[in-house]
């Protein structure tokens, strides 16, 4: 008897994820689906990936077109598609120069030694309470939870935390030894929470007053999915180095650090690089992204369901006040706060052909794909309504 897919690989990977037990053959749109037949709606989308959904034809045909062409060539030569995505990704997010990688751990990675070329070893570096950068080295040293740190001490020097929304704290840390605070203005992993104005505006005070940097972490907020280019757009802030990733690569690996003028030269040739970082085919696929997220409309659907989304969900808060805890977000990034642990919600969405995500151990994570339309957003309300009525 031939073994199922699930046993092989157990016997062939290292075991680092809880797989999903779906074996997903295709993808369509906003949906999944798998070896039965069955369709899901993938209200997940490979974790803030697949803004465009599955399939997509616009980015199937530029992928094509470009693997023709070359799928790989040295970063010592310059290439159309690398220059017409960075036009578009610096245009739209107030910077000034850039630099392509792999990932979003990779964008960490590279801002942290930007960083630390421009400051010198001496200087400390802050990131928040609760946050997530990713798990090489740099980025799990900025990152807090223990779960994901336990064991692989010790990590970087001179790296502490501020309490996340704590004025008081900030205030009592940052100072002319800093060289820089990391942050994102909307937590993904530590459970949707949105940074309060008054400490984005004492940061901007700060930071004019010891001339430290703000690194801006925008790897699940950033590329429309909040209803604005960049969560930071939210709060009339300009950061001086921004990390993306996930949704710019249209589904390949890409990631980026976008830098303001202080930063531009701080690499010279030599000091920093990679082998894949802006592939040809990535920048092909992640220029449609750009293209249909900030030129033609999707950014202000998403701004216009996504308010749509929230207010239903407040809706059903009030019919199940306790069960739902609080409901927040921005666009399609929303964070569903339960008064219980979140994998048996999670579990029955999935029965009623619904994908989400747990994080936190209570919060419901919904990240559409941003073509998501209303017909889709209202499928997940009621399936979710029918699970909180008969909850147990």
């Amino acid at each position: 008897m031939t073994a199922s897919i699930f046993d092989r690989e157990k016997e062939l990977f290292l075991p680092t994820y809880t797989r999903i037990p779906i074996k997903i053959t295709h993808g369509e749109g906003v949906h999944l689906f798998d070896d039965k037949g069955n369709k899901y709606l993938d209200f997940f989308s490979g974790l803030a990936v697949n803004a465009l959904g599955y399939a997509n034809p616009k980015i199937v045909e530029a992928v094509c077109i470009q693997v023709s062409k070359f799928a790989h060539i040295s970063n010592k030569y310059i290439t159309d598609v690398q220059i017409e995505f960075a036009e578009l990704l610096l245009k739209y997010s107030g910077m000034s120069k850039i630099f392509l990688c792999n990932s979003g751990t990779e964008a960490i990675e590279a801002a942290i030694k930007l960083v630390r070329k421009r400051s010198g070893p001496d200087k400390k570096i802050f990131s928040l309470t609760n946050g997530f950068h990713g798990r090489t080295y740099g980025s799990l040293t900025l990152t807090e939870k223990e779960k994901y740190k336990k064991g692989f001490e010790p990590f970087l020097p001179n790296i502490s935390k501020i309490i996340f929304n704590n004025v008081e704290d900030l205030k009592a840390k940052a100072g002319n030894d800093t060289a820089a605070i990391f942050l994102e203005f909307i937590q993904g992993e530590g459970g949707v929470n949105i940074v309060s104005d008054n400490f984005i505006s004492t940061l901007k005070e700060l930071r004019e007053k010891y001339k430290f940097a703000v690194v801006v972490d925008e790897i699940q907020s950033g590329i429309g999915r909040t209803g604005k280019p960049f969560s930071y757009n939210y709060f009339n802030f300009l950061p001086d180095i921004v990390t993306t990733a996930k949704a710019i690569g249209g589904g390949l690996p890409l990631g980026a650090i976008l830098t303001s003028p202080k930063f531009n030269h701080v690499f010279e040739s030599g000091k920093h690089g990679t082998t894949f970082g802006g592939n040809p085919v990535s920048c092909a696929a992640g220029k449609v992204i750009l293209e249909e997220v900030f030129e033609n409309g999707l950014m202000g659907s998403v701004k216009e369901l996504g308010d749509y989304f929230i207010d239903q969900l407040k809706e059903l808060q009030k019919l199940f006040p306790n069960d739902i805890k609080e409901v927040r977000g921005k666009g399609f990034m929303i964070g569903i706060e339960l008064f219980y642990e979140g994998d048996k919600v999670v579990e029955q969405m999935r029965e009623r052909k619904v994908l989400t995500n747990c994080t936190s151990k209570n919060v419901l994570r919904i990240l559409p794909p941003l073509i998501a339309g209303k017909s889709n957003i209202d499928f997940f309300l009621y399936n979710f309504h029918e699970i909180l009525k008969n909850y147990k």
